[in-house]
């Protein structure tokens, strides 16, 4: 038997579905071991929304057994790491997209965190260009996204505690943005940040955890502008002058068109805020509403002044 970390058995609180993946996660994972032979090789670790086995198939060779929580953003991941066939990602060695499991290559336990940031943008502003690939048919659109954002925001009430000019900026821009007949319309990960990506032997970094969507490259940035904020904050130089470094390495190492990456993160940025706004009464977060607020409006801030 795997026994789960007790910070992922933790994730129980968030409600009855996660309790309730939670009690038949032993026996899936049990399951998957069984059939397809698999050897269980160290201790399993979690991330936010699924469990990582360290195994080794019946051939010997390392890999990670990763079986997550059922939800929208992970539907597809099976597909786009199908379909990168390990350039620039994690290898994908099996699937069971019904169950949530996929067994990967094992990687390195390190990620870009340890990077100075700016080389760390290098990093990845150089995996954009090998991620977006023609988007297979079965991935949802970013623009039917955008449209319903721009929707969303355009309802907040006026008394909200955001800007009103960035919101109404971020509707007029999410909902041009989705109209734009002109965007490239490419395979994009949708969440890559330093933690998603690790070393391997393959190549020296690789990302993992895709949230696929069909749209516009330029979407991209933004992760990695609101990532590692402890390190804008305790910079010499000012949070804004560290937003725009991290911006423009990564729009200068992709070739992405200025205007463009920078409409996007203000789209983004505000979306979390209205997110963050639509929590439930109750909601546990790591960092304090108003404190997530005003990173939202400085990032959307610093890539416009």
């Amino acid at each position: 038997m795997v026994a789960l970390p007790p910070g992922f058995l933790a994730y129980a609180a968030r409600g009855p579905e996660w309790q309730g993946f939670l009690d038949r996660l032993p026996a899936l994972v049990r399951d998957l071991l069984g059939e397809w032979q698999l050897t269980v090789d160290g201790e399993p670790t979690h991330g936010y929304a699924a469990l990582v086995v360290p195994v080794r198939t019946s051939a010997g060779r390392p890999a990670v057994l990763k079986v997550g929580w059922p939800h929208e953003e992970a539907e597809h991941e099976h597909l786009a790491l199908q379909h990168w066939h390990g350039r620039g990602a994690v290898e994908l060695l099996r699937a069971d997209p019904r169950r949530y499991a996929l067994l990967l290559e094992r990687l390195h336990r390190e990620d870009l965190g340890d990077l100075w940031d700016v080389e760390a943008c290098e990093v990845v502003g150089g995996l954009y260009g090998r991620l977006h690939v023609p988007a297979p048919p079965q991935l949802r659109t970013l623009s039917s996204y955008a449209e319903r954002w721009a929707a969303e925001l355009d309802a907040l009430p006026r008394d909200a505690p955001l800007p009103r000019r960035l919101v109404e900026q971020a509707a007029t821009l999410g909902r041009e943005l989705s109209r734009d007949e002109s965007a490239p319309g490419r395979m994009i990960h949708t969440d890559l940040h330093y933690a998603n990506v690790l070393a391997g032997d393959r190549e020296p970094w690789l990302a993992i955890d895709p949230k696929p969507l069909h749209g516009d490259p330029h979407y991209e940035i933004a992760p990695m502008l609101w990532n590692r904020w402890d390190e804008l904050a305790d910079a010499p130089r000012s949070v804004r002058d560290g937003i725009r470094l991290r911006f423009h390495t990564l729009v200068d190492v992709a070739g992405f068109d200025e205007r463009r990456a920078r409409d996007w993160v203000v789209v983004r940025t505000m979306v979390n805020a209205l997110w963050r706004l639509q929590d439930p009464p109750g909601t546990r977060r790591q960092l304090p509403t108003d404190d997530y607020l005003t990173r939202c409006i400085a990032v959307a801030k610093a890539v416009q002044d």
